[in-house]
C-alpha cells in the first residue's frame, strides 16, 4: 500500500493502491469494441424511484466487457496487459487467443504479462486454467465460479477472494466460500484456478470526503438523526436509543452486526452444508 504524508488531515491516514507497480497498461491502449459508455442510475430504478440510497455523481466511468463465460475451450491465451477497470475492484487482463480474438478477464494475482492459460476439460490445475470443478482436487483456490454450466461465473470475483473446493460428493463439489459457508455446487460448472488479483483492496483507507464523492459515494445520514417517519431508528428527545434490540434498514428489515438476514425460503438453503460463521451481536458483553 502507498501512504502518504500527512500534508492536510484528509492526507492523513489515506492510503491508495500502488496501481504503477501493477499494471502494464493505460486508459489509451482499451480495446474500442470491448467498451462501451454506461451512465449511472444514482440508485434509482426505472421509475425514477430510489432503491439503492446515498449513490449520484462521481467520475465517468467506460464500461469493459468481461469474458465470464468462457466459451471458447481448447485454444490457448496468452495476457498482454494488466489493467485497471473502474467498475470492480480486481485488475483485468486483455488476452489474446491463438486465433487472434482479444477480450478481457478478471486476471488472478500471480499470473503476469506474457503468462498463458487454457480453457478446457484437459487442462492442468494451475493458476490461471479454466477446468470443471469435478476435475479440480480438493483443497485447491479457485475463483469465477460458475452456478449452472455455461451460465457464466458468478462467486467469488471481487480483489482478493476465493473460494476452496473441499469435496467431491454425489454430483456436487462443496465449496468454501470467502463467507466461510461451505455449500454444494455442481460438478459441471467451472472455475478458474488461482484467486483474484488486488489482493490489497480491503486495506485502502479512502481518507476524506471529496475521494468518495470521486467514486459516487454520497454522504450517509444515520437512522438516529433522522423523524421517526424516514426511519425505524429515527424520532425521540435527544440522542435517543433506538428503541429495539435490532438493529433494522429503512424498509424495517434486520441488518448488520451478526444478525441473519438470510431468507428461510431460499432456493438456494438445500444447497448450504455449512452456514458462515457471523459475528457477535452488540448487545453482547462477550
Amino acid at each position: 500500500m502507498k501512504k502518504y504524508k500527512p500534508t492536510s488531515a484528509g492526507r492523513r491516514g489515506m492510503t491508495v493502491v500502488p496501481y504503477k507497480k501493477r499494471l502494464t497498461s493505460n486508459k489509451n491502449t482499451r480495446v474500442k469494441r470491448l467498451t462501451h459508455g454506461n451512465g449511472g442510475t444514482g440508485g434509482r430504478n426505472s421509475q425514477g424511484r430510489t432503491t439503492v440510497h446515498y449513490r449520484g455523481a462521481g467520475n465517468k466511468r467506460v464500461y469493459r466487457e468481461i469474458d465470464f463465460t468462457f466459451d471458447k475451450k481448447d485454444v490457448p491465451a496468452k495476457i498482454e496487459t494488466i489493467e485497471y477497470d473502474p467498475y470492480r475492484s480486481g485488475f483485468i487482463a486483455r488476452v489474446c487467443y491463438a486465433d487472434g480474438d482479444r477480450r478481457y478477464i478478471l486476471v488472478p494475482k500471480s499470473m503476469k504479462e506474457g503468462d498463458t492459460f487454457t480453457v478446457s476439460e484437459k487442462a492442468k490445475v494451475k493458476v490461471g486454467n479454466r477446468l470443471p470443478l469435478s476435475k479440480i482436487p480438493s483443497g485447491t483456490f479457485v475463483y469465477n465460479v460458475e452456478l449452472k454450466p455455461g451460465a457464466g461465473a458468478r462467486l467469488a470475483r471481487s480483489a482478493g477472494n476465493h473460494a476452496e473446493v473441499v469435496a467431491h460428493d454425489g454430483g456436487y463439489a462443496q465449496l468454501k466460500m470467502p463467507s466461510t459457508e461451505i455449500r454444494k455446487v455442481l460438478a459441471d460448472a467451472w472455475a478458474t484456478v488461482g484467486e483474484v488479483s488486488n489482493e490489497e483492496h480491503h486495506l485502502v483507507k479512502i481518507g476524506k470526503a471529496g475521494r468518495a464523492r470521486h467514486m459516487g459515494l454520497r454522504p450517509k445520514t444515520r437512522g438516529s438523526a433522522k423523524n421517526a417517519v424516514d426511519h425505524p431508528h429515527g424520532g425521540g428527545e435527544g440522542r435517543s436509543p433506538r428503541g429495539h434490540r435490532r438493529q433494522r434498514t429503512k424498509q424495517g428489515r434486520p441488518t448488520g452486526k451478526g444478525q441473519k438476514t438470510r431468507s428461510p425460503k431460499k432456493y438456494s438453503n438445500k444447497l448450504i452444508v455449512s452456514r458462515r460463521k457471523p459475528g457477535k451481536l452488540m448487545t453482547s458483553k462477550k
